[in-house]
């Protein structure tokens, strides 16, 4: 039996780490990452695995010592972090391996420091290692021939990780995204061939993440509808599912724009109970999508903002994905962007700064072009020398444009006019469900009142800026004044929290109180 030990290091400040709105909300992280519950579940059962989130507790290097393999797994925001729990392992003599997507994209980034490093997926490759590890015969890097058959993933052990910690939970339905965007790595790890798990995979899951009451679930695929004719018999049989148990999850993702296009897809999602999708939306320059192949978003079935404001008819909330600092992006587009997002009526825009992730497209054609940084943690918070701005004003416009963004003023704005003005249709599902059975819908429904309520209270408590305070309360009574739906409620204090965070965020990088944090 090998003792093994798997961390997922802490993550720096980041817009989705929502880090500055966890106290107020009471707890650590806002969501498990998806690898560590699996490679726990692909581990042969023989072993001894426990798992260590350092974004919701400390390493004990002590009970490492004792471990025989200490694996170690994390994205590109998480290198530096990795990098200093490696030199610690190395100096106390434990075992290391790393796999994930940075390492799979940075073969060489941690040099010596870990003995056996995964590249891609692991599914394969994990339980062969320790097969080698046990006859003595392990190599120095694994890669699985051929990707995943998303049959045969099995069920994850969230039984081990401490699900009272997340604001969220996590669940994967598929892996892989048809399309070629030059500066993305999706399709570099899980290719541009869709692959989906079974209905009854998903369910398995799902009940799981019931068990481990979590109530809230990211759908963590890239792009949940790649292969829109299999994804939409998954989504029927998890609706009923939703259906037969009174709607108790509810899901947010990721899909790609032409989600718009398929009014039937849309609606089984909303059956599902996905209340908020993110879009990769990137920009309203034509001419910077075209550039990085986004053709999926210049398709001639409408303007941008008439399919997001479909998405947004069908009763899903749209966040998205932009990007700025393209080859075909001047000094107008930092205001073309804060215009589109007014217009999209688009709340959370995870703006970034474009950036070159080794082995993409982009990252080939830029180093062809001698238009790399090589620096690892640039002062412009990119690796990609722009065309057509300078590296300062590239950096200092996106500051602006993300201040601007998250001034409340311009924040709730955006909020009201989608769901006051825009009468945004919450929950559709559920609503129709509570309305057949009152009694469940009043229960539901008290429920998120009190939650709400004590959400607003620990934030009037522990927000110091008396003028947020203030304009939070003004805002939630403003709706209260139109809709007192105790769900809506709920949400409305939530984004309250979140604009707490994005807004902070933004405040402390403008006013170099903390290092630029690129959210690309």
């Amino acid at each position: 039996m090998l003792d093994i030990v798997i961390i997922n290091p802490k993550f720096e400040v980041s817009y989705w780490g929502l880090e500055h709105a966890l106290p107020l909300l009471g707890k650590k992280a806002n969501l498990p990452v998806a690898c560590l519950p699996l490679l726990a579940a692909l581990t042969p059962p023989e072993h001894q695995v426990t798992l260590v989130d350092e974004n919701v507790e400390e390493i004990d290097y002590a009970r490492l010592e004792r471990a025989d393999i200490v694996g170690l797994t994390g994205m590109s925001v998480q290198r530096e972090r990795m990098m200093e729990i490696l030199q610690e392992l190395r100096k106390r003599g434990i075992f290391a391996v790393v796999g994930g997507p940075w390492v799979t994209v940075s073969e060489e980034y941690f040099g010596n420091l870990a003995e056996v490093i995964f590249v891609g997926e692991a599914e394969e490759t994990w339980p062969q290692f320790l097969t080698d590890f046990q006859s003595g015969n392990w190599h120095k890097r694994y890669e699985q021939t051929n990707k995943t058959d998303m049959l045969q993933v099995p069920a994850p052990r969230y039984d081990l990780i401490k699900t009272e910690r997340y604001l969220f939970g996590s669940v994967q339905f598929s892996r892989g995204c048809p399309f070629q965007c030059e500066f993305c790595d999706i399709i570099v790890t899980f290719g541009r061939r869709p692959r989906i798990k079974s209905s009854s995979q998903i369910l398995v899951e799902l009940e799981q993440l019931l068990a481990n009451n979590l109530r809230i679930a990211f759908i963590v695929d890239d792009n949940l509808i790649g292969n829109k004719a299999q994804i939409k018999k998954v989504l029927q049989d998890v609706a009923e599912w939703q259906s037969a148990k009174g709607y108790p999850l509810t899901f947010f993702t990721e899909a790609s724009l032409d989600l718009a296009d398929d009014e039937d897809l849309m609606q089984l999602m909303v059956d599902c109970n996905i209340q908020t999708v993110f879009i990769g939306i990137e920009s309203p320059n034509e001419a910077s999508l075209r550039e990085t192949k986004k053709i999926q978003n210049v398709r001639s079935t409408g303007t941008l903002i008439e399919k997001i404001h479909r998405v947004q008819d069908a009763g899903m909330d749209v966040w998205c994905g932009m990007i700025v600092g393209f080859d075909s992006d001047d000094a107008t587009i930092f205001d073309a962007q804060l215009e589109f997002l007014q217009d999209a009526r688009i709340l959370h825009a995870m703006l970034g700064m474009l950036h070159a992730i080794p082995k993409t497209p982009l990252h080939a054609r830029l180093k062809s072009e001698g238009r790399l940084d090589e620096n690892d943690k640039s002062e412009f918070g990119t690796n990609v020398i722009p065309l057509q701005l300078s590296r300062e004003s590239l950096r200092d416009g996106y500051l602006n444009v993300m201040q601007k963004l998250y001034d409340p003023e311009r924040y709730f704005n955006r909020l009201e006019s989608l769901f006051i003005t825009g009468r945004f249709r919450f929950g559709q599902a559920r609503a129709k469900y509570w309305k057949k059975r009152p009694w469940v819908g009043r229960l539901e429904q008290a429920r998120f009142g009190i939650l709400a309520f004590g959400l607003l209270a620990r934030m009037m408590w522990s927000i110091p800026q008396r003028s947020l305070r203030k304009e939070y309360r003004k805002r939630i009574f403003r709706l209260l004044r139109v809709n007192r739906d105790p769900s809506v409620l709920f949400v409305y204090v939530i984004k309250c929290a979140m604009h707490y965070h994005h807004y902070t965020l933004s405040t402390n990088m403008s006013n170099k109180r903390s290092a630029v944090v690129n959210t690309f």
